[in-house]
């Protein structure tokens, strides 16, 4: 099984799944044995929040995919693509999600829900709010949103990328 961890420092697994654009992918072997296979590094257009084209995307070759937060429209937007998305929000580790996979405590097979990597699983019926990476669906005494935010990020007709100023100076 292809297993990938969305982590911006390439040691644990961090939020922001639709902005991140590095992942740690393992190979998890049925003997439980986990072997990373890449680190992947992406140009920040190739983000999810980003990319919005119908052509392969470097995720497509994941069967789960590890996060600490992320919103409805980013799980099915995977989903879409064949990925398993698993919330992980306490445990930010992956070699000891990766062995929670191979015991059977993190439950990887479901599908339409937000599972997540302390055994819960939270289903959010409420597909018509937007990722805007502020941890909608967080589980294990985290609390999830739902509203929009208001802010279009640029979509449509040319708009302009939001940075992290400009970020910051909307109340993020």
């Amino acid at each position: 099984m292809r297993i990938g961890f969305t982590s911006l420092n390439f040691k644990t697994i961090t939020g922001h799944a639709g902005r991140t654009h590095r992942f740690l992918v393992f190979d998890l072997a049925e003997d439980g044995t986990a072997t990373e296979q890449d680190r992947l590094d992406l140009p920040p257009e190739m983000a999810m929040h980003e990319f919005h084209q119908a052509g392969p995307h470097p995720l497509d070759v994941l069967d789960v995919l590890v996060t600490k937060e992320c919103g409805a429209e980013f799980i099915q937007r995977m989903a879409k693509r064949g990925v398993r998305v698993v919330l992980s929000p306490e445990d930010t580790d992956p070699a000891s999600v990766l062995k929670g996979i191979a015991e059977g405590r993190v439950d990887v097979s479901g599908a339409g829900s937000h599972d997540c990597a302390c055994g819960h699983d939270h289903h959010d019926h409420d597909h018509e709010h937007h990722d805007h990476g502020h941890g909608h669906g967080q589980c294990c005494g985290g609390h999830g949103h739902g509203h929009g935010h208001g802010h279009g990020h640029g979509q449509g007709g040319g708009g302009k990328r939001r940075g992290p100023a400009a970020a910051r100076s909307a109340g993020h």
